[in-house]
């Protein structure tokens, strides 16, 4: 019999102790921080797209960037990045005659831009506000200004517009994937300027873009108040 009561004991002690860690561990759950701002930098592919191409994949160069990223809530952000590449084409690629011998470019691009960033789920670890996910698919669409070198030297504004994925590696550690098109507002990314000598009306009638595929690896700061301003539940 008094086995029996140091066993009921012992399994009263047990569960009061499993209690207690399990509501320490939700405590500290509910009592990471959040953070407003993260900061990295991204790599991948630039690929020209217009008179002299039209394949996302063809003649295809190193692309890399810098972004900052500022959180509104786990649903929401902008992010400011400037990116640099080279692009290239030739009219050997292009679809249709032009009335020219053969042309082809190799120049650089440089974009700065400003996105909004909208995510299909709360992003997170869970541990910061309650619904969060590690892994979320978002959309993005901005405004930017696109530098471009000879043959067509200049600059002109671009519209990207995108989509891709986020995945939290950690508690500050960010890791993202998207697909952007950035259009420019004009028609000399290539040098070449209406070669039909063909009028055209329209914010994007005839106008050149950028492919863009783009891996980014980004590191939380700016801690958030935990009592006064927050997302949780």
């Amino acid at each position: 019999m008094t086995r029996g009561i140091a066993r009921t004991w012992l399994v009263r002690v047990l569960v009061t102790l499993f209690t207690i860690h399990l509501s320490l561990f939700t405590a500290k759950a509910q009592n990471e921080p959040e953070y407003r701002l993260e900061l990295g930098a991204g790599a991948g592919t630039v690929t020209y797209l217009g008179d002299l191409n039209g394949n996302l994949f063809r003649d295809s160069q190193p692309w890399m960037a810098a972004l900052a990223r500022y959180k509104m809530n786990p649903r929401m952000a902008f992010a400011l990045s400037v990116g640099y590449g080279k692009i290239k084409g030739n009219s050997d690629n292009a679809d249709t005659w032009y009335p020219m011998d053969r042309y082809e470019f190799n120049s650089e691009a440089v974009e700065l831009g400003l996105r909004y960033e909208y995510n299909f789920w709360p992003y997170g670890t869970g541990r910061e506000y309650r619904g969060a996910r590690r892994l979320t698919p978002f959309i993005t669409i901005g405004l930017g200004a696109l530098y471009h070198g000879d043959p067509g030297k200049g600059i002109t504004a671009d519209i990207p517009l995108g989509a891709g994925v986020k995945y939290k590696l950690g508690q500050r550690l960010n890791l993202s994937a998207e697909w952007r098109m950035h259009l420019a507002l004009n028609d000399k990314l290539d040098g070449l300027k209406d070669p039909y000598g063909i009028k055209s009306s329209g914010l994007f009638k005839n106008t050149d873009c950028l492919s863009i595929i783009q891996v980014s690896l980004t590191y939380d700061l700016w801690e958030k108040c935990s009592t006064c301003h927050n997302d949780r539940d």
